[in-house]
């Protein structure tokens, strides 16, 4: 592929991600992809001839690559699991912020709105999930229950996004963080 169909892919993805994020499966019609992106439509079709689930599953994909780099890189620093956690959820609550509470995880709509229905969108989800655990377990490393801890974790990471999301608030990504802390020392 040309840099041209490169650059013509990523946007189409780009916009999906958005759409995804922001509006979920249903949110993300194939039509706003294309006005979104300014793809031709024939381009969409030429990249994913999957249809839309190839498309909103490496959507899925590429966004929690990017969120799993984050959580890499803060993994491969030198801080305290706690210091690790903190930092993980005051990105994502910028993040969030950021997006005017509209962007809470790439991931966590997809999966409700999919995961039941749909076996190639829930392995996309499932997929990200693992490597989010993976990236936490790292972190953790130095602790006997790590795989237990990462669970727990992202569990909670993601319910506290849910909350600061439908609240407008900070405060329960807060609240996680404190909690997390108290566990980990």
């Amino acid at each position: 592929m040309g840099q041209k169909g490169a650059e013509t892919r990523d946007r189409l993805l780009d916009a999906t991600q958005e759409l995804v994020e922001v509006g979920g499966y249903f949110g993300a019609g194939l039509n706003q992809v294309v006005a979104v992106s300014g793809a031709p439509r024939g381009s969409l079709y030429f990249h994913f001839p999957g249809g839309k689930d190839q498309l909103v599953g490496e959507s899925v994909r590429r966004g929690g690559r990017a969120i799993g780099d984050s959580l890499g890189a803060l993994a491969d620093s030198d801080v305290s699991a706690a210091e690790l956690v903190a930092a993980i959820l005051r990105y994502l609550g910028d993040r969030l912020e950021e997006s005017d509470w509209r962007k809470g995880c790439p991931v966590a709509t997809v999966a409700l709105e999919t995961a039941a229905t749909n076996d190639s969108l829930q392995a996309a989800c499932s997929e990200v999930y693992t490597s989010w655990e993976d990236a936490l377990r790292a972190g953790l490393a130095d602790r006997r229950d790590a795989e237990d801890l990462a669970v727990t974790i992202l569990a909670l990471i993601e319910g506290a996004l849910l909350l600061a999301r439908v609240h407008r608030s900070r405060e329960p990504l807060t609240r996680v963080a404190r909690q997390i802390a108290v566990w980990l020392h």
